[in-house]
């Protein structure tokens, strides 16, 4: 199982958010150039994360984007479910995924699943916040 730039870069630009929002929309391309993203492949990303509520933006010459909910209320499962679609080593786990004829006595099947699992435990255990707080710790070490 392996993340797509969209996934990885999709975070980037969240935590972005979450560190530099002070009240103010933050345009793109600062965001682009901070993390180093194409603005073009940003927008794309952005635009998902808009669609699914995670993200606003502002229009106008001080306009730009800013997160739609506090970020200890954003995890990093949400924004790589948004970007990535379900996180499953294997098809047969996927919710709404009809399984295969042999799903109820298949051994392989109990470990994606339990692979699916543990992996969004993680990913759901982790706001936004919770990078920032490390970032901002990290920071102070230096």
């Amino acid at each position: 199982m392996k993340l797509s730039t969209k996934g990885r870069y999709g975070v980037k630009a969240m935590f972005d958010l979450a560190l530099n929002s002070d009240e103010d929309p933050i345009p793109l391309k600062d965001i682009a150039s901070r993390q180093e993203i194409s603005e073009s492949y940003l927008e794309q990303l952005i635009s998902g994360l808009r669609k699914a509520g995670l993200v606003k933006s502002v229009r106008g010459a001080q306009g730009g984007y800013l997160l739609a909910k506090s970020p200890d209320k954003i995890t990093v499962g949400e924004v790589i479910r948004t970007l990535e679609g379900p996180m499953a080593p294997s098809e047969c786990v996927v919710e709404d995924t009809q399984a295969c004829e042999k799903s109820d006595y298949c051994v392989t099947r109990l470990v994606w699943k339990k692979m699916k699992d543990s992996v969004n435990e993680v990913m759901d255990s982790i706001t936004l916040q919770d990078m920032v707080d490390e970032y901002s710790s990290i920071n102070k070490e230096k």
